[in-house]
């Protein structure tokens, strides 16, 4: 395969239905067609953990989890930690000299996250160049496409600005990426919040036991105009619907709960069952092989240290091009 994808989630926690609809699901159905390298981006990870940095080895192994569950399959894609390949970081250096702050504070993805996090001690600098490093991971592998949310969006032209004036400074090396949505463009919170956030508490869990499911389907944002059952709701921009379109394949099932909350006759209860009847239906057998990797632990370590060498090697010899181009790869040992 000639071709390749770079896509990758930093490390904070489990995966969410959020990551899967934005990204995993064409991560799983694109590897047998690209080279797949996927990042656990520990590093980035410390923008959040820098006072717990020893939490992220046990959320490597959770997000790793994640992944095998979902059916990315070790053969084919490559799962890479970022800490592993210190060659990232010395493309992030050379990257710094081609950005300049102006362009980081415009960047609207990283002031949504900034608003998220709500820093009270002012943005820690290595916040500020997550989209630099963001770009020496996708183009240090030379990635044609990365599969993302719609969030990411501006993260991946900036990797396509960096790539092109690398190119036109020094010489073409770097691959400018194509982005690549998933399902929809991104999922609600289970709060009505415009995205899942484990930071904003209103995620579903790829790893949620069914009791946990019940209760957080059940806690759903609806309609806030509608007071009673019998009144008549609103579909649009209601997230128990949105889940619906996404999760649960009987359709037909779907477009008669539509219309009867359009003319309030049903209540919120029942829309909810039938969506956790249709989570539940999607996540069991994702949880269900979960539980098999988690029962083998030197299993998934394996598989995470053949990924990184394999990702490294790849990067050492993109490595080699960029010294080369920049008149860096002299020698005085």
């Amino acid at each position: 395969m000639d071709k390749r994808i770079l896509t990758g989630d930093r490390p904070t926690g489990p995966l969410h239905l959020g990551h899967y609809v934005g990204s995993l699901q064409n991560r799983v159905r694109l590897q047998t067609e690209y080279d797949t390298y996927i990042l656990i981006a520990d590093v980035q990870a410390l923008t959040d953990n820098y006072e717990h940095p020893e939490r992220l080895g046990a959320n490597i192994m959770q997000v790793a989890l994640d992944y095998l569950a979902v059916g990315i399959d070790p053969e084919k894609s490559k799962i890479v930690v970022q800490s592993m390949v210190p060659e990232l970081t010395e493309l992030t250096i050379y990257f710094m000299n081609l950005v300049t702050v102006a362009t980081l504070e415009r960047n609207p993805t990283v002031k949504e996250e900034i608003k998220q996090r709500n820093f009270i001690k002012g943005v820690p600098v290595g916040f500020w160049s997550y989209p630099i490093s963001q770009a020496a991971d996708i183009t240090i592998f030379k990635a044609h496409l990365v599969p993302v949310g719609e969030d990411q969006l501006p993260m991946i032209e900036q990797t396509r600005e960096i790539a092109r004036r690398f190119n036109r400074l020094y010489e073409k090396v770097l691959i400018e990426p194509r982005p690549m949505l998933g399902q929809i463009a991104r999922l609600p919170g289970t709060d009505g919040g415009a995205k899942m956030s484990k930071s904003l508490d209103n995620c579903i869990y790829l790893g949620d036991t069914p009791e946990l499911l019940r209760k957080r389907v059940m806690s759903m944002y609806t309609d806030p105009t509608r007071i009673h059952p019998t009144d008549p709701g609103h579909v649009e921009g209601n997230p128990v619907f949105t889940y619906h379109d996404v999760f649960n394949p009987a359709k037909d099932e779907v477009e008669e709960l539509k219309e009867r909350y359009r003319l309030g006759t049903v209540g919120d209860v029942e829309v909810k069952q039938k969506l956790y009847e249709a989570l539940e239906k999607f996540l069991a057998p994702i949880r269900e092989r979960r539980e098999a990797f988690a029962a083998k632990p030197e299993t998934v370590r394996d598989i995470i240290i053949e990924g990184t060498r394999r990702g490294r090697a790849v990067a050492q010899s993109t490595m080699d091009e960029v010294r080369a181009a920049m008149k860096l790869d002299y020698k005085f040992t």
